[in-house]
């Protein structure tokens, strides 16, 4: 029997793949900004040839392209989806929210981070941020009305929750974890005018694998 050529899957597995690139990419994003981004770094970083690279991408701009493209798809794409989740309440849905404050997986704050520092020297990235606010703004202010909130108080509600938290990326703020859980129930009466359930909190605490007895001192 003829064995198949896997010569073609060698050389490609030596090359890595776009994914390998992209994340490559990624960190370097996050290590050292946009400018540090460079296809011959980003080669020796990844113990890769430089012209491997081009086998994915066809010059460092549309790796850019990419990694804005994750960008969209991971911080905006999810916390949409999360203003979008089912809720019995709209403090259960500010809670659905505020999963991507918790959960790097759902919204990577450094990514957000990084981002929003490439705007600031990139008129183009700049638009880029302006329409994700702008998208997850409106999603926002879609969660609230849909719990009965009129037009202008959740266009305000939906600002404030959402710049709070972009607040607390900008400035890099770090917080013990029990004491923003602490917080939380406090943010969420702020913007709902009313406190979550226990039950809404402990589902909350659970998905985050946390217990408020964590941070009792015995």
């Amino acid at each position: 029997m003829t064995q198949p050529d896997k010569s073609h899957e060698s050389e490609n597995a030596g090359r890595g793949n776009a994914d390998l690139w992209l994340t490559g990419a990624f960190e370097m994003l996050l290590e050292g900004g946009i400018d540090s981004v460079r296809i011959l770094p980003l080669a020796k970083k990844l113990g890769q040839s430089r012209t491997s690279f081009y086998w994915f991408f066809e010059d460092r701009d549309a790796l850019l392209e990419a990694l804005i493209a994750r960008w969209r798809e991971k911080n905006t794409g999810n916390l949409v989806r999360q203003a979008h989740a089912y809720a019995e309440s709209l403090q259960e849905a500010v809670l659905n929210v505020t999963d991507c404050w918790f959960d790097a997986a759902v919204f990577d704050a450094r990514l957000e981070f990084a981002m929003r520092s490439w705007a600031l020297q990139s008129p183009a990235i700049a638009l880029e941020i302006e329409s994700a606010d702008s998208q997850r703004i409106e999603a926002l202010g879609e969660m609230f009305r849909h719990f009965g909130i009129e037009h202008g108080a959740a266009d305000v509600s939906s600002r404030a929750l959402y710049l709070i938290q972009i607040g607390y990326i900008s400035m890099q703020t770090q917080e013990d974890l029990h004491i923003r859980m602490s917080r939380l129930p406090h943010y969420v009466k702020l913007l709902t005018h009313r406190s979550p359930q226990p039950n809404e909190m402990d589902r909350f605490y659970a998905r985050h694998g946390y217990s408020p007895l964590q941070g009792v001192e015995h």
